[in-house]
């Protein structure tokens, strides 16, 4: 699977742009703010239905323009696949297949995996655990349908309860019958949830340590831990042991929307103990795990997005990375750097060909750098 054109109207900092793309490597080079990490994220958008970087669609609308359009042609299963995503602003958005619309979002997700690799995923590290719950999430979700709708109803779920308990203190009475209608719907989708992210993060974790070993030179021992409160047992006792503490706080404060990972190094949290090459050489092995994994359980390649990765390794950690990226496992890769001669040196030297794009204040000019093929 592999993405043949892309173009974009009033994407960001984009009026107008018609790509055609290598089912190869492909480099957008340019200086910072010139538009690079736009195009992948367009890429993110056929893909997910949302931007990598901005949760508010409106806000990927170029500004002073109404609308945005983007649009791609991708090679799938030796189809020709046409993704139309468009908002208008104050309207939904429209998504379509071969000029037909989905009626649910979700039901895109998965048909054209892709792996993103961004200085924002720091924020796994740093920020809290709906973080990290989103990265399960997103994975699982590219494979699994039923794991999302338990998750959209489960949420739906404890935001109901939420709801009641706020009036049941407000109202200073409580009815526990209208809470357990809640409470068992939450108990049911809640543990299929929860089996489902157990089973995956046992399945990942000797991927990712297999990658980290790779980045790393096997210096370090590292771990992904799944913490739940489901760990405790049956969720309907952990509900009802909870109860006092959700009545006083007036939300529900167990549940698998409060799971978390634990990532360690050497036995040690990641994010106190870590370096930041420790912790950069963490976060790409978690992504190609996640890249490894998809591709695993979808039968299919997915498309992998390197943003500004040069930046965030030595030299000798770029190289490695780029010539492993390159081989026939991985697939369709974009990458995104500040320095062209960097690009082109590097691939020149694990003899692999990229097709180069100069990026400018919005506007994009194609460049072919060809490297040689080794004969062997």
């Amino acid at each position: 699977m592999y993405l043949q054109k892309l173009s974009l109207l009033n994407f960001k900092n984009y009026e107008e742009a018609d790509l055609s793309f290598s089912e190869d490597v492909n480099a957008f080079v340019g200086g910072n703010g010139e538009g690079k990490t736009n195009l992948l994220d367009a890429i993110h958008y056929l893909s997910m239905c949302k931007s990598y970087f901005n949760a508010v669609d409106t806000q990927n609308i170029r500004h002073d323009a109404e609308f945005f359009l983007v649009q791609g042609t991708f090679n799938h299963e030796n189809r020709e696949e046409h993704i139309y995503c468009g908002l208008k602003k104050n309207q939904r958005k429209i998504f379509k297949r071969n000029q037909e619309e989905y009626e649910r979002l979700a039901d895109h997700i998965g048909f054209l995996p892709v792996v993103m690799i961004s200085p924002t995923d720091a924020n796994l590290i740093t920020e809290g655990s709906e973080e990290r719950r989103k990265f399960i999430d997103s994975i699982i979700s590219q494979f699994d349908k039923s794991y999302l709708d338990n998750l959209i109803q489960y949420n739906k779920v404890v935001s109901q309860r939420n709801a009641l308990l706020k009036q049941f203190a407000q109202a200073r009475r409580f009815d526990e019958t209208s809470l357990e209608i809640w409470d068992e719907q939450m108990i049911v989708l809640g543990e299929k949830i929860y089996r489902k992210r157990l089973e995956f993060v046992n399945h990942f974790l000797p991927i990712f340590k297999n990658y980290y070993r790779f980045i790393s030179h096997g210096r370090e021992d590292v771990a992904v831990l799944y913490e739940s409160h489901l760990h405790q047992g049956n969720f309907g006792d952990v509900l009802k042991a909870a109860l006092d503490r959700d009545r006083s706080l007036q939300f529900s404060t167990v549940g698998i929307h409060k799971d978390d990972l634990v990532f360690t190094v050497d036995g040690y949290p990641v994010k106190r103990f870590a370096s930041q090459g420790q912790q950069k050489s963490f976060l790409i092995a978690l992504k190609l795990a996640q890249f490894d994994f998809v591709r695993e359980v979808k039968k299919m390649k997915p498309i992998l997005l390197l943003d500004d990765i040069f930046d965030k390794l030595d030299n000798f950690r770029v190289k490695n990375l780029m010539e492993l990226v390159s081989k026939d496992n991985f697939g369709q890769i974009f990458i995104t750097d500040a320095h062209p001669e960097r690009v082109k040196k590097v691939f020149e030297e694990i003899q692999v060909e990229i097709l180069t794009f100069e990026v400018s204040n919005g506007s994009v000019v194609q460049q072919r750098e060809t490297a040689t093929h080794s004969s062997e």
